[in-house]
């Protein structure tokens, strides 16, 4: 395959965006691409059609790939837990959980051995690769058995692009200090600098000195910009899921839990004009939202003991009668009578816990085998129905329930009485007509209008214009011509 890598000089630099906006244009072109990143470490899943667990962000650039998912496009997921352990999904599948020294020791051989595999699947369907790196290659400490970045683009023999972010400061000595640390840096064939802001005329001056300093092409220069409306990776981009209480009428609370999951649920929330998000880290900061938001986790008691410790039961019951409380997933079990994980299968070991009692009749028991499935059906709020669709991702079983909020061909799911709303599904606010539904109530109680819902151009799109825009794509091509 021919291809190209997209390494970083730090985390959060903007890799996931930039491998997303190549997966489109090289689609755009008539080109078989595939995305791959061999080993992501998020909380945040996309699940395939096969029912099968990878990190999201490949979920999201097959999709601008215009391609199907698949877990050959992220062979390792790394979903972190509590007590500095991980959970590790090999192939979409969960295979064991480890702390960081054993993996570091005892996974090596057998990580390369699935990145083999996965590249020479991916070869058998695609002519061309785009590969995410993770991190920063320039971690000196960890080299001698990384399976992430520079190993993987010699595996692959693609050429790789070093993506800064102008926006933290430093980018010069960032993108110098990595390439005099970094492996292999004569692999290296281009800089992006990412997230400029302000006149581009300006960084003239910089980019001839990078290309006089490191005797490499800078290849673009790419305006930050805000409204690309495509999901973050991890819990790095949580900051951007904000909008200040003070410029919307509705105000949504969302807990920010120490062990957060799929906080993209929120995301959708941000399209409604009227709408403002902000995160809460303690029970103090709550107050009186018109809606509260407990998102899912990927360790759900010992998040649940976090609120607790705060004493946040009695501000959910207080909140009961003037605040819609929605609880996804790991939230929604926490709002039960009880929960046990006497194995530690979600994290941490409980033979009994408590939950918050805002359903009395739901009982959870966590089990080994997770439950991965993607769900279509419809809700009724109101009086008004409207459809859902999207996943669920848990280990968590939870009892039946007599109120269910969501019903599927085959089964219902969920729990709504009052204004307490709880489900398992990831992606309940991904449907336009739900939002309105579920904000048609606050938005009568306000006597705001119900805005209009957007007809927006294709976000994959729109972020691939705005990229190729900037960058010299053609110096790419050239780059990915002479790879494989």
């Amino acid at each position: 395959m021919r291809g190209v890598m997209i390494q970083g000089t730090a985390s959060d630099v903007g890799k996931s965006m930039i491998c997303t906006a190549f997966c489109r244009i090289l689609s755009d072109n008539g080109v078989k691409v595939a995305p791959f990143k061999s080993q992501n470490m998020s909380n945040n899943s996309y699940v395939t059609v096969l029912g099968e667990e990878i990190g999201r962000a490949q979920g999201i650039q097959a999709e601008a790939a215009r391609t199907v998912a698949t877990v050959d496009m992220n062979p390792i997921l790394l979903k972190p837990e509590s007590g500095m352990k991980s959970q590790i999904v090999l192939f979409g599948k969960k295979l064991q959980t480890m702390d960081g020294m054993d993996y570091r020791s005892n996974f090596y051989e057998k990580g390369l051995a699935a990145i083999d595999q996965a590249l020479g699947n991916l070869a058998k369907n695609f002519t061309h690769v785009v590969i995410e790196g993770a991190g920063s290659p320039a971690e000196v400490n960890l080299n001698d058995r990384e399976i992430v970045n520079m190993a993987v683009a010699e595996r692959a023999d693609v050429p790789v692009i070093l993506v800064a972010d102008i926006e933290r400061g430093g980018v010069f000595a960032s993108i110098v200090g990595t390439l005099a640390l970094m492996p292999n840096p004569q692999r290296v064939k281009g800089i992006v600098i990412n997230k400029f802001r302000g006149d581009l005329r300006l960084f003239e001056d910089g980019v001839a000195f990078l290309e006089s300093y490191t005797k490499l092409p800078v290849v673009g220069v790419i305006p930050y910009m805000a409204d690309h409306e495509i999901e973050q990776e991890d819990s790095l981009g949580v900051a951007a899921l904000t909008r200040k209480q003070s410029d919307c009428p509705i105000d949504i609370a969302v807990l920010k839990h120490p062990f957060i999951s799929n906080f993209t649920d929120i995301e959708p929330l941000l399209g409604e004009s009227d709408v403002g998000v902000r995160w809460v880290e303690f029970a103090r900061e709550i107050g009186n939202p018109d809606i509260l938001i407990l998102p899912g986790t990927k360790s759900t008691i010992a998040d649940l003991r976090y609120w607790k410790q705060q004493g946040i039961e009695k501000v959910l019951w207080s909140l009961e009668k003037n605040t819609q409380i929605v609880a996804l997933c790991g939230g929604f079990q926490m709002i039960g009578s009880t929960l046990s994980d006497p194995n530690g299968f979600d994290g941490t070991k409980a033979e009994l816990e408590l939950g918050f009692g805002l359903i009395p009749e739901m009982a959870t028991f966590f089990t080994e085998e997770k439950f991965v499935k993607r769900r279509r059906g419809f809700v009724q709020i109101q009086g008004k129905e409207a459809k859902v669709e999207g996943y669920e991702i848990h280990n968590g079983r939870s009892s039946a329930v007599s109120n269910p909020l969501i019903i599927y061909e085959d089964s219902s799911e969920g729990f709504q009485q009052g204004n307490i709303f709880g489900t398992h599904l990831h992606g309940f606010f991904d449907s336009p007509e739900c939002r309105q539904a579920f904000l048609a109530p606050i938005r009568a109680e306000k006597k705001l209008p119900t805005p209009k819902v957007k007809e927006s151009p294709d976000r994959y799109s729109r972020w691939a214009e705005h990229v190729k825009a900037h960058i010299d794509w053609r110096k790419i091509e050239q780059m990915m011509e002479e790879s494989g």
